[in-house]
């Protein structure tokens, strides 16, 4: 398995646009690892997980074509990691040639709220109507808590985010062959359901990737900070839910208490992890 890192930040980017901490003015001045786009990942070459806005600019950047991917794994319908407008260039209006078949996973709700924000584009009705989805040759498959399912040649299993419940946020593990990574942004505290999922599931993971929208002891809504992150980490390990060589990363990182790169991988490592950068490959 071959993990690429297309963006590791929180919702609004890293540095911020309209600000001038610290934070965001010495990444702005020395840039490199201080600069993230909005988190993605591919894996191989034909599994994206979000559909985010900022997924073809990192695509040029790390040689990795989104024509290529087949699969679709989408964690919720926030603007940060979906963008319609990439659906609706799949549409005969654009001109598209040799369109490649894509297979797009999600729950229900965030199906239907990107449903909606593809119909705001204006050329699509429906992700749903059989005749749109011919349009763009994609098929769409709602998917629960829980469940297990074949994508390709991954085995995924979906896990309840404890994140926007309007839309039923959800996180993956995916395995192929013997190898299992955990992606799990967003999300704070993980649920029992959740943790015991894990057990039933009999996973083991090679990979973690987990949230850190917030650094240490900076505390927000709807995502980990690194103390809880830390606690989650432990946790597993506790649970025999890592394998021996894991590598666990931290993601979805905003300029709320998370300094540069170099500064917090230093926290990072003595806490037993890595922050994962844009364009890191695994």
């Amino acid at each position: 398995m071959k993990i690429t890192f297309l963006g590791t930040a929180a919702a609004t980017s890293y540095p911020l646009a309209f600000c001038r901490c610290d934070y965001c003015n010495k990444a702005r001045e020395l840039k490199g690892k201080n600069l993230r786009k909005r988190s993605s990942v591919i894996i191989n070459n034909d599994l994206l997980i979000d559909l985010g806005p900022d997924i073809m600019s990192a695509s040029f950047m790390y040689n990795k074509s989104i024509a290529d991917i087949r699969y679709c794994l989408q964690t919720h319908s926030h603007s940060d990691h979906f963008d319609a407008s990439c659906f609706t260039t799949r549409t005969p209006e654009f001109m598209g040639v040799n369109i490649p078949p894509l297979q797009v996973y999600g729950s229900e709700a965030t199906l239907r709220k990107m449903s909606e924000m593809v119909k705001n584009e204006g050329y699509v009705s429906n992700l749903f109507d059989p005749k749109e989805k011919e349009r763009m040759n994609i098929e769409v498959f709602p998917i629960k808590s829980l469940q297990s399912f074949d994508v390709g040649k991954y085995k995924v299993t979906a896990f309840s985010a404890c994140h926007d419940k309007s839309v039923d946020s959800l996180l993956y593990a995916v395995t192929e062959d013997d190898f299992t990574v955990f992606y799990g942004t967003d999300t704070n505290v993980l649920s029992e359901e959740t943790w015991n999922g894990f057990h039933e599931k009999g996973l083991r993971f090679n990979i973690v990737v987990l949230d850190h929208t917030y650094g240490p002891d900076t505390n927000n809504g709807g995502h980990l900070n690194a103390n809880r992150f830390i606690e989650h980490i432990k946790r597993m390990g506790g649970e025999n839910l890592l394998v021996k060589n894991v590598r666990i990363l931290a993601t979805h990182i905003s300029h709320e208490g998370n300094p540069l790169h170099s500064e917090l991988s230093e926290y990072a490592a003595e806490h037993g992890y890595e922050i994962a950068y844009d364009g890191l490959v695994i």
